[in-house]
């Protein structure tokens, strides 16, 4: 197996401006599919609201330079009989489509499985996100089902395909 290109760890407030300088270059990218926090303010209220209890944010860094490759949360995660987490995920631009959000999201999965000893992750995904389908899919997640009109982004209620991976 070769080195791995990425490393991941959690955002902090000295992130904030090379994470809004990512967000300022991947606008295009990012399209209508997300709305990462765009100014200072947001930012801090992002990472206010990820150490809350049940949320894990990770930042997903290239090894050789530290730029920001994107973003993965877990969120909403439950233990107990459910031991279960959502997940979101974006990439930034310069970084997307060489394969790095793939290292990270087996990193935080990783994680999830193995540290937090969670059963199940879930992501909800945008049916024309293909790029986005296609990592969950290149990492093992499998559909599970369909969820119209499931998440407000951007001021809209969009239709989501839910996937999942599960721990076994």
């Amino acid at each position: 197996m070769p080195p791995a290109r990425i490393y991941i760890r959690p955002p902090e407030a000295s992130d904030s401006p090379a994470f809004l300088a990512a967000v300022a270059a991947s606008r295009r990218l990012h399209g209508r599919w997300v709305s990462p926090p765009a100014d200072a303010v947001a930012y801090l209220a992002w990472l206010d609201r990820m150490r809350q209890p049940g949320q894990q944010p990770f930042l997903v860094l290239r090894r050789d330079d530290d730029s920001l490759v994107g973003v993965i949360n877990l969120s909403h995660i439950v233990m107990g009989a459910l031991r279960s987490a959502y997940l979101g995920y974006y990439a930034f631009a310069p970084n997307a489509g060489q394969g790095l959000m793939g290292e990270g999201l087996q990193a935080v999965c990783r994680h999830a499985f193995q540290v937090l000893k969670l059963h199940r992750v879930e992501a909800n995904i945008q049916p024309g996100n293909t790029a986005s389908l296609a990592l969950a899919r290149r990492c093992g997640f499998r559909q599970e089902g369909f969820s119209p009109r499931y998440l407000k982004i951007n001021g809209r209620w969009r239709d989501h395909e839910r996937w999942a991976l599960l721990a076994d």
